[in-house]
């Protein structure tokens, strides 16, 4: 091969090491089993894996940092286990990519289940690995032993995943790959694990590098959608709900209810599937919901409810209420079979992904025109939206966050209060991360606070260029607050507005209204903007309505790195929580 010489020297230049290393096919450059799961995810689109490193996972980490030089999958460190996990699901959702998070053996796996547990809640196709001590040291009590004979971890996740498998020989590495992958994306989705011993991460590779299957499969049961469709074209005034993020995809329900000319409503964790913006959207019904979106479901006018892509779980039908969400009215549809077992007195029930069923439906309905009447979002207390008062109410921070922060922001609402806050009041206009639903997202039944921290950081990754806020709570953030590091050392535009009030609040306002001792729910003074402030990042101490007025979000949205807003709200405000409340209280009684 010709190449020029060097005119200083008359030397032939000599191609620097990590270019060569860039330029070698990924199926050359492995060297064991670890570096052909890498390739292999590589190949199969997955950009990068979350994880904490450690001794059981050394080979995995050696062969991230071979994939790195040679423009691979990378390798970002978080600070806990379950911060990773939260990374790794929120990539998926900003993405549609794999999510691949990653711990060694023993206590790493454990601070991975709750994560674990989090995406199959929520239906992401996550991809857990997880160390494990050498095979031929099984049953001797090795360091951090988490096999069968010590604390099992393949048992642990067997609950939480849709496949689960401890891979006990290199040739086992590709057909099992392949397996977890494909059953991560087919429905049910969710969360996949594997066990991976050292020597067999650390053992030559077997197979040539394919490339995983992952992508979305849609589906629906053709004769449920045909009864579907004439329901909707008999019922005088139908209504939609989002219940779920898999509504969220291709704008399926949006699209639906422009056709059908018939209000849009979604649930807390269904904001995401809802731009607020859109013409249709009546509010939010459940837990946080709007006075407009309730008084729909009990109209008597409406004849036929089409509850998508979720479970009819507690927050989302109203603790239960069977006024609003049972009876022969309601259809409900949902790609995962397991949900049908809390609407058993639906009238149809609807075996479907929503974006498949949608689509089908738009060519069997015909459209309609002014067949609906125009329904507004009614908030339960618009006149605090107005309030500027110091402490801030949370109120007035909502619709402020919604009205200043830049159009593209990404919104995450941590479990809490700042859950219920945002759901009802921040009404943000816009496209979630892939261009359809809403720019709002929330974790909702399982609901563990602090994912959202983390979450705003695989967020931030897999939307690159769109500013993320993450809005959490006092409480949550002492629990996962170092997540906020990863961002710093990504260099990541993601605002963390800290609701702090010096409590958890959830846990105060529900002793409260269930008529409980008030205790257990103070926090330390603690000063989160000279938190900031130490990471070398901007920590600014909102305690007036001019202070935030004052913030320019836009300036904060373009640098390179995050931002930390440290606002005291009002502890005495009550979050619109009444429905657990409710509850709570029939639990007691």
């Amino acid at each position: 091969m010709h190449r020029e010489r060097d005119a200083t020297c008359g030397k032939m230049p000599v191609m620097d090491d990590r270019a060569r290393r860039r330029e070698e096919p990924l199926e050359r450059a492995a060297q064991t089993g670890a570096d052909w799961l890498v390739a292999a995810l590589g190949a199969a689109g997955v950009e990068y894996l979350f994880g904490v490193p450690g001794g059981a996972v050394e080979p995995l980490v050696d062969a991230l940092a071979r994939a790195e030089r040679r423009g691979g999958p990378r390798l970002v460190v978080a600070r806990h286990e379950s911060g990773a996990a939260w990374m790794a699901e929120s990539y998926y959702q900003a993405t549609g990519r794999l999510g691949v998070c990653f711990a060694t053996t023993g206590p790493g796996a454990t601070n991975l289940a709750t994560g674990a547990a989090s995406a199959a809640a929520n239906g992401s196709p996550l991809l857990v690995l997880t160390g494990q001590t050498p095979l031929p040291t099984f049953g001797r009590t090795a360091f951090q032993e988490s096999s069968c004979t010590g604390i099992d971890v393949v048992a642990l996740f067997a609950p939480l995943t849709r496949y689960n498998s401890l891979v006990s020989h290199p040739a086992q590495l590709p057909w099992k790959l392949a397996a977890a992958v494909r059953r991560a994306f087919h429905h049910p989705r969710g969360p996949v694990h594997l066990s991976l011993p050292f020597d067999v991460l650390a053992a030559p590779p077997v197979e040539p590098v394919p490339a995983p299957p992952g992508s979305a499969v849609h589906f629906f049961d053709g004769e449920a959608v045909r009864q579907l469709a004439v329901r909707l074209a008999a019922a005088r005034r139908p209504v939609l709900v989002a219940g779920g993020p898999w509504a969220a995809e291709e704008d399926a329900l949006a699209k639906l209810a422009e056709h059908l000319d018939a209000p849009l409503l979604a649930t807390a964790a269904g904001r995401c599937a809802v731009d607020a913006a859109h013409p249709r959207f009546a509010g939010v019904v459940g837990f946080a919901g709007h006075p407009s979106a309730r008084r729909l479901l009990v109209d008597p006018e409406v004849d036929a409810v089409l509850f998508a892509g979720g479970p009819l779980s507690e927050w989302a039908a109203d603790g239960w209420d069977e006024r609003l969400l049972a009876g022969p009215r309601l259809i409900h549809l949902s790609p995962d079979p397991e949900h049908f077992s809390a609407s058993p007195t639906a009238g149809l029930q609807v075996l479907g992904t929503p974006a498949a069923v949608c689509a089908e439906l738009l060519g069997l309905l015909p459209r309609r025109r002014g067949a609906a009447r125009a329904d507004r979002v009614e908030m339960a207390d618009p006149a605090a939206m107005a309030a500027r008062t110091s402490p801030l109410r949370p109120e007035w921070l909502m619709a402020e966050l919604a009205r200043r922060c830049p159009p593209d922001s990404l919104f995450l609402a941590d479990a809490g209060n700042a859950l219920a806050w945002a759901t009802h009041y921040l009404l943000a206009p816009g496209k979630g991360p892939r261009g359809t639903g809403g720019s709002l997202r929330a974790l909702l039944d399982f609901a563990a606070m602090g994912w959202a921290i983390g979450g705003a950081v695989g967020t931030a990754l897999g939307a690159r260029g769109r500013p993320v806020v993450c809005l959490t709570g006092d409480g949550a953030f002492l629990m996962s607050g170092q997540e906020i590091t990863v961002a710093v050392q990504e260099r990541l535009p993601v605002l963390f507005v800290i609701l702090h009030d010096g409590a958890l609040g959830m846990v105060r306002h529900g002793q409260r209204l269930t008529g409980a001792e008030s205790h257990g729910w103070a926090l330390p003074e603690v000063d989160f903007a000279a938190w900031g402030e130490a990471l070398g990042i901007p920590g600014l101490r909102i305690r007036a309505p001019e202070d935030l007025e004052a913030v320019d979000f836009a300036a904060l949205a373009r640098r390179p790195g995050p931002a930390l807003l440290d606002v005291r709200v009002d502890p005495l405000a009550c979050p619109p929580m009444e429905m657990r409340g409710r509850t709570l209280r029939r639990a007691r009684a």
